[in-house]
């Protein structure tokens, strides 16, 4: 009996916990009323998930998690803010998961993949808020300025935090074999 976990396993137990982490980080950093939503608690376990599982798991949970969220504790709020979150966190799954596959593996390169899918998922995110504040009739100030600096200058110290973490966590988990691997040879 081979006593591995299947690369398909893993990234499925993956995906599951980074769910579950986008869940619940909220309510840690929800703790902190100065900074807590700045923290971005969502974003981390999405962009962790496309490194790990790939850019269709990043995608999937990227997509279910504020939906999930909004379903069972009303947070964030639907549409206004949970839509445009959908879009911004699955384009984070997506672009870290595709980058990730294909830029080279090393260590430089997981800071480069995280900063081109963090850019991407803003702008996705802003351009999601613009067309449902003009298609749902969603109130809310579209200006230039306001849509930047909800999406970056607010969102600093989450950035900050991803940009340190993310990549540190990746490369533990390499390091430790329990990052999923593509089967060398592909039939």
């Amino acid at each position: 009996m081979n006593s591995r976990i299947s690369s398909r396993t893993l990234r499925l137990v993956w995906a599951a916990v980074c769910l579950a982490l986008a869940l619940v980080l909220p309510f840690l950093t929800g703790q902190i009323p100065e900074i807590g939503s700045k923290l971005c608690p969502m974003h981390l376990p999405v962009l962790l998930c496309g490194f790990l599982c790939g850019p269709v798991w990043g995608m999937i949970v990227g997509f279910v998690a504020p939906l999930l969220r909004t379903l069972l504790f009303s947070m964030p709020p639907f549409p206004q803010v949970a839509v445009p979150m959908v879009f911004e966190l699955l384009a984070y799954g997506g672009v870290a998961g595709l980058c990730y596959n294909l830029l080279p593996k090393k260590k430089f390169f997981l800071w480069v993949d995280l900063v081109i899918a963090m850019i991407a998922g803003r702008i996705v995110g802003v351009l999601a808020k613009l067309v449902c504040v003009g298609l749902l009739g969603m109130k809310g100030n579209i200006a230039v300025a306001a849509l930047f600096t909800s999406y970056v200058t607010d969102t600093i110290p989450g950035i900050i935090v991803q940009i340190i973490l993310i990549p540190l966590i990746v490369i533990a988990l390499k390091r430790a074999g329990l990052v999923p691997v593509e089967p060398k040879d592909k039939k």
